[in-house]
């Protein structure tokens, strides 16, 4: 493979962070001798998503004597994909491992999941969940669903119960920065590239210490945003309620015709507030639907991007780093 990246090193490993401080020194432990026994050179990116907590300076005090810690700051909490993308963008690995700083997926399977990349010659390696024990009941009824949905919206492509921990060659990075998607999410994206594949199967972990960045508000989030980006299905929904409230008409038009013809008296002003409830509601609908899609439109055209980096440690003296006030809002 061609060195397409200056520096380039065998393996990056890159880490979304949002108020990780409690996490990172049990994340550390597991994830450096994990590393070191590789046998490879390598970098980890530690993604800090605009954290309002200690998280940085942990990762600065961890640092110290872990020089292939690289610490990556963004000016303000912009997401977990968001701040992913920011990591895949910077890293400079052969072969980039993209893990949570929770450890519910654990670091050790890194090293089978970069073996069977060279053995089996594949692009991408799926970290694939076969027990989820430790989630709660609602959390693997969603999930279950949420895959079930999606399989039959990206294709059978998609491995079920495959989250964001997946090891990507170098191009595959190269393709996904080269896509125009402002608010990509991976775990559709990476499938639907069709790059050759394969699975490491894992028991998934509880989390090792402070509290989950995805509540019920961010996956019902990500479940919209995985339809919306990879499907036109709730127009096509907008088609059929068009369709239907049209054939519901129809028959009340004919209802109508032979209650006139029978002589039979239906009050006028309940037939026509029930007419414009239908009719306008079904507008309605149809109009917030396409309102989301022109929403997109609007922010694509607008081409803001979907995130800034405040400073990375590769490139910055750590003295001028040590006055930077915290900047931190409540993760979207």
């Amino acid at each position: 493979m061609e060195s397409v990246v200056p520096g380039m090193t065998t393996l990056s490993v890159v880490i979304p962070m949002f108020n990780e401080t409690a996490v990172i020194p049990a994340l550390v432990a597991r994830l450096r001798p994990v590393l070191d026994t590789l046998g490879v050179d390598y970098e980890v990116v530690a993604v800090d998503d605009g954290s309002a907590d200690d998280t940085v300076s942990v990762l600065f005090d961890h640092g110290r004597d872990w020089p292939q810690l690289r610490v990556l700051r963004l000016r303000r909490n912009s997401g977990h994909q968001a701040a992913l993308t920011a990591g895949l963008h910077r890293a400079v690995g052969r072969w980039i491992v993209s893990l949570d700083a929770d450890l519910q997926d654990p670091p050790e399977a890194i090293a089978e999941m970069l073996r069977v990349a060279r053995t089996d010659g594949v692009d991408v390696v799926y970290g694939v969940r076969a027990d989820r024990s430790t989630d709660t009941v609602f959390k693997r009824n969603t999930a279950r669903a949420y895959y079930w949905v999606m399989r039959r919206i990206v294709g059978a492509d998609l491995p079920a119960q495959a989250g964001d921990f997946r090891l990507l060659s170098r191009d595959v990075v190269e393709v996904l920065r080269r896509l125009p998607e402002r608010a990509p999410v991976y775990r559709l994206l990476v499938p639907s590239l069709g790059f050759p594949s394969a699975e490491v199967r894992y028991t998934r972990a509880a989390r090792a210490a402070g509290e989950t960045k995805y509540p019920l508000r961010r996956m019902v989030a990500l479940a919209w945003e995985s339809t919306a980006n990879f499907s036109a299905a709730p127009l096509r929904l907008a088609t059929w309620l068009g369709m239907s409230s049209f054939l519901l008409c129809l028959a009340l038009i004919a209802f109508g015709m032979v209650a006139h013809v029978s002589g039979t008296t239906i009050p006028g002003w309940t037939s026509m507030f029930v007419a414009v409830l239908l009719l306008s509601g079904v507008q309605l609908v149809c109009l917030g639907l396409l309102g989301e899609y022109v929403g997109r439109i609007y922010a694509t055209v607008q081409n803001r991007p979907a995130f800034h980096v405040g400073f990375d440690s590769a490139q910055t003296a750590p003295e001028a780093l040590t006055n930077l006030p915290v900047v931190g809002t409540t993760r979207d």
